[in-house]
């Protein structure tokens, strides 16, 4: 914690906000042990808690925010969806077994005893896959209605992950649609999850354009940001109808990163995230469950402040660009209603509109959509109300 701590030395509020973390339990539990050595000696559900601290803390802390009712099925349908994406991001699994894989894979929740070894990048993501039974029983032991839904979204997605791993991203269209398998999914998957447990209003689920919106900005919004680690990995995914209107090769940012043509690209990728935070905001206004809103609205103010982060920033190109974990645990402390929720949104894009630069070809509609942002804040500033959580 002495990094972070440094890291926000100018920052007393984020100190602050580290501290009360802490002290309040809300931070991201350390899992000391290794996953093999847990799949040996916890039950299943214990596995799935300390599988999600492992391969992602800052969804481990919001899911355990929420209501008690939505904290298995959402944690599991996370991991569910984290061994699909483990599966196609391995570059060393050979296409010819994992096409198959990725569109079966949804089935595989059903056989109790389903895993497979030696896949995934990383040695956590290799370990929840070589367990993946666990993952697969506690699946077995939710309600029907949540299973209905995990299935359903998984199947999509595995689906929409093979036919990209045989077609390169070259439209804009093409960089819709593989955010719309690859996150969009997972933001109709949420709705459909909060709906069905009672918990928010059934005509959530029928937002599915809003809540695609959801996923979209979260995906763009990191696709820009490891621009750096998904070269080195030998994966790209920024559209190649925006890249090449300014270099010949994806390769040539890296080489020239603070070329007015290098952030000129990756403004306008920034633009391009920023299209859906209206329809954020839109859907967030609809949620009246406290917890549920937390869930939902900390990683869209995390998104922004990443925007923010790495636009213009030519460090994008070179390494590895992330917001301080103490200004993340200033959001997570203080994004508890749609007023602080709007107030972030609207800090972060005026940090923006403070860099944008008049050369840059597409300041006019960067600068149209970070004034669309000041709007909508405006237009929902008394929309949110909540209802009393009965968890």
């Amino acid at each position: 914690m002495i990094r972070e701590l440094m890291q926000s030395a100018y920052h007393p509020s984020e100190i602050s906000a580290m501290v009360r973390m802490k002290l309040s339990g809300l931070g991201s539990v350390e899992v000391k042990e290794p996953l093999e050595y847990l799949a040996e000696n916890v039950n299943d559900i214990e596995f799935c808690y300390a599988a999600l601290n492992k391969v992602s803390r800052s969804f481990a802390t919001v899911i355990r925010q929420l209501p008690y009712e939505l904290r298995d099925p959402v944690c599991i349908f996370y991991l569910v969806l984290r061994g699909l994406d483990s599966i196609e991001d391995d570059a060393t699994f050979p296409n010819e077994e994992k096409l198959p894989l990725l569109r079966s894979f949804y089935s595989k929740n059903h056989e109790s005893n389903w895993s497979i070894t030696g896949v995934g990048d990383s040695a956590d993501y290799r370990a929840l896959l070589a367990n993946y039974g666990k993952i697969a029983r506690a699946f077995q032991n939710l309600d029907k209605k949540y299973q209905a839904v995990i299935i359903d979204i998984c199947k999509k997605m595995g689906a929409g992950m093979a036919d990209f791993s045989e077609r390169p991203i070259k439209t804009i269209a093409d960089y819709d649609l593989y955010c719309h398998y690859v996150a969009g999914l997972v933001g109709i998957g949420l709705s459909e999850l909060f709906t069905v447990s009672g918990i928010e209003n059934h005509f959530l689920s029928r937002q599915h354009e809003l809540s695609n919106s959801m996923g979209l900005f979260l995906q763009k919004t990191n696709i820009v940001r490891d621009y750096h680690e998904d070269l080195i990995s030998g994966r790209m995914f920024w559209p190649e109808e925006i890249w090449s209107k300014y270099a010949d090769s994806l390769e040539d940012f890296h080489h020239v990163p603070d070329s007015s043509n290098s952030l000129a690209c990756l403004n306008h990728l920034v633009c391009d995230a920023l299209q859906h935070v209206p329809d954020c905001l839109d859907y967030i206004t609809q949620l009246k469950n406290p917890d549920v809103f937390r869930f939902c609205a900390i990683p869209q103010a995390m998104a922004i402040a990443t925007l923010a982060k790495v636009y213009n920033n030519p460090d994008v190109f070179t390494g590895v660009v992330k917001i301080r974990k103490g200004l993340t645990a200033k959001l997570m402390m203080e994004v508890a209603g749609f007023e602080s929720l709007k107030s972030y949104f609207n800090f972060f894009a005026r940090d923006i509109l403070s860099r944008l630069s008049t050369t840059d070809p597409n300041s006019d509609e960067v600068l149209e959509r970070l004034f669309q942002i000041f709007r909508i804040g405006n237009k929902h500033e008394m929309a949110v109300t909540f209802q009393p959580s009965p968890y």
